[in-house]
Order: C-alpha cells, then structure tokens, then sequence
C-alpha cells in the first residue's frame, strides 16, 4: 500500500495557546482512519489543517510524496499556490453542517466544482453527478433544493458532491454530529459502502461502535496530542492508556 498522507511534527497553536503539539500520523492508501477523542481535543483542528483550511506553525504535510508544506527551522513553509492546487485535488472534504449552496439544485451542487476547477465537460459532469445521487438514493432528487431535504438527504448530497471531484482521500468531520439518530445509520451505511470500496478515509467521529466496525485504524486525541492508536479492536476494545479508558466509559454512559 501506498502512503497518501503524511503528517510529522504538526504544531498549531491559536491565540498564544497551543491546539496541536508534535503530532504525526500516517495514512495508507485504502486505509479507514477514525480520529476519536474529547470535544477541544484538536481533532476538527487536526483535519483543517490536513485539508488546507488552517495553516501549521510547523511540521510537514504531504499528499502522495507531494508536500504541501514543509518543516524549515521549525516553521511550517508552504509549497506555491500551482503546488498547493493540485494537492487540493487529492482530497474531499464532508462537513458536519452540509454546506450545500441554498440557491442551487442537488444537481447543480454536485456539478459546480468539477466543472469549474476541474474543467470538464458538463456532459461527462452531468452523467457522473447523476450517477453519484443513484448510489446515495437520491436520484428522484436532482432538481430539489437543500431545503427541501432532511438532513441525511442534505448530507449524503454533500458525500456525492466531494466524491465528484474523484480524490483519493476524503475527509468527514463529524458527519453525523447534526443529525438525529435515523438520519445517523443512513449516513454511516454510506460511509460503510464507501470503506468497502476501497475509498480512503479519515474520519472524526464520536460514533464509537461504527469507528470500530468500519476503521482500519484509531487514533485517539486529547489535549492536542495523539495518546494512544492502533487497531480498533485494541485501543477501542482493549485501550492500555488510562485517558482513553476514561473517556470510552463516558461514551458508553451517554
């Protein structure tokens, strides 16, 4: 397997105060990532800066051998904006909020990006966008607007919206953080078929039995560092930090 993320020594801090401390973690290709962990722990924090929307005060990021911004006497100096732009095109992002526009259809919110950074053609766009909203189980909804949708369906049109950009790595945070509990299992049964397809994920989630069920690999975070991390069944099921023992009895009790 081929490494698509890199992440090494990644420091960020806000207002003087520091979010993220030296932390470093991989992704291989293929490879669930489930980041887990308490509220303020870094973890939202950690995935801007993976996915470009925070800058790092220092450390390294690279994106299947390309850097996008690189360690130089403990500041993080970033690649030129043409460097920057084709790294951008390796990943997607899901946001928990959906961030759909309001005043376009499903369709055309599936179709915006590629066509306009991507620059293909709208016939090609079109047949894909609509093929995206089949898997979703959205077909019948290509002309609706978001406000017309529940939120699952708002979310699973966010899904099909970033995997039209075809990246090879997608990024949810907290995809079901805005969700009740219905719309939660249709929304993991998506990321479920997505894992078994093969996409490469990084996921922030506080949703502990799918983490387990779907990740190759956990991290857990806390205090803007990574405690503990491995495979599910170890630091979920058999977690041998003490922190992280404490924080999945009080998931289990909400």
């Amino acid at each position: 397997m081929s490494r698509l993320l890199e992440i090494n020594h990644c420091r960020k801090s806000f207002d003087g105060s520091e979010v993220l401390t030296d932390l470093s973690l991989c992704v291989e290709s293929s490879q669930v990532l489930s980041i887990i962990g308490p509220s303020g722990s870094g973890k939202s924090t950690l995935l801007r800066c993976a996915t470009l929307l925070e800058t790092m005060d220092g450390g390294d990021l690279i994106y299947d051998g390309t850097y996008a911004a690189r360690d130089m006497g403990g500041r993080a100096v970033y690649a030129p904006p043409a460097q920057l732009q084709k790294v951008r095109g390796m990943f997607g992002l899901v946001f928990q909020n959906f961030n759909l526009f309001p005043h376009y259809t499903v369709l055309k919110n599936i179709m915006e990006a590629p066509m306009l950074v991507q620059k293909r053609s709208r016939k090609e766009v079109e047949a894909e966008a609509r093929a995206l909203l089949d898997q979703m189980g959205l077909a019948d909804k290509a002309d609706a607007y978001p406000f017309q949708l529940s939120g699952g369906q708002q979310q699973r049109v966010s899904i099909a919206r970033a995997l039209a950009m075809n990246p090879k790595i997608l990024f949810f945070d907290e995809p079901t953080s805005a969700l009740d509990p219905e719309l939660t299992g249709e929304i993991l049964r998506v990321i479920r078929a997505l894992a078994e397809r093969k996409m490469t994920m990084v996921i922030v989630t506080h949703e502990m039995a799918f983490a387990r069920d779907v990740s190759d690999w956990v991290v857990f975070m806390n205090g803007g560092v990574i405690i503990e991390q491995g495979p599910p069944a170890e630091v979920i099921d058999h977690p041998g930090q003490e922190r992280t023992i404490q924080f999945l009895r009080r998931m289990r009790e909400q």
